[in-house]
């Protein structure tokens, strides 16, 4: 099983078996970049290094990886529309090149670079995120349902 991630085309594919899905996704408005600070989406290989938000609601808002306790909706998104919502899973990913994504200021896992869910109303298939990779949170729920720590995680420009 493997993620390839193609951030020129915006979209997340999940091969493994004889199937492959695949999801639009939101990746760094910044662009492509491994630099610590630069909130761009860092490329090459990568391993999913932990999974958070099993068993919590669609829109769960996550805070520091905990369940905040609070669930996404307008009203919540209106009250609070500075926050970099970080909604229903998380998968956390970590890098395998030493010097391109691990190790030093470009450390994908120091940068805390997830594939998680957004709101509803966040664009999709654009570049708007601050690094990581968002998705729909039914998308990201049917993606975390699949995918165990240890999966490999390839992303392309």
């Amino acid at each position: 099983m493997e993620l390839i991630i193609n951030l020129s085309e915006q979209w997340l594919a999940l091969r493994g078996g004889q199937t492959t899905d695949r999801f639009t996704i939101s990746s760094a408005a910044n662009g492509a970049g491994e630099a610590m600070g630069s909130g761009a989406t860092p490329r090459g290989i990568h391993v999913v290094r932990a999974r958070f938000g099993a068993g919590l609601p669609p829109g769960a808002v996550l805070m520091g990886r905990k369940f905040s306790g609070e669930v996404f909706n307008a009203q919540l998104g209106a009250r609070f529309p500075e926050r970099d919502w970080v909604l229903s899973r998380i998968l956390w990913l970590g890098g395998l090149e030493p010097g391109r994504n691990l190790g030093g200021d470009v450390d994908s896992f120091r940068r805390f670079i997830y594939i998680h869910g957004a709101p509803d109303g966040e664009p999709m298939g654009t570049p708007a995120s601050h690094g990581c990779i968002r998705m729909r949170n039914d998308a990201v729920i049917r993606l975390f349902d699949q995918v165990p720590v240890g999966t490999r995680v390839t992303i392309t420009d």
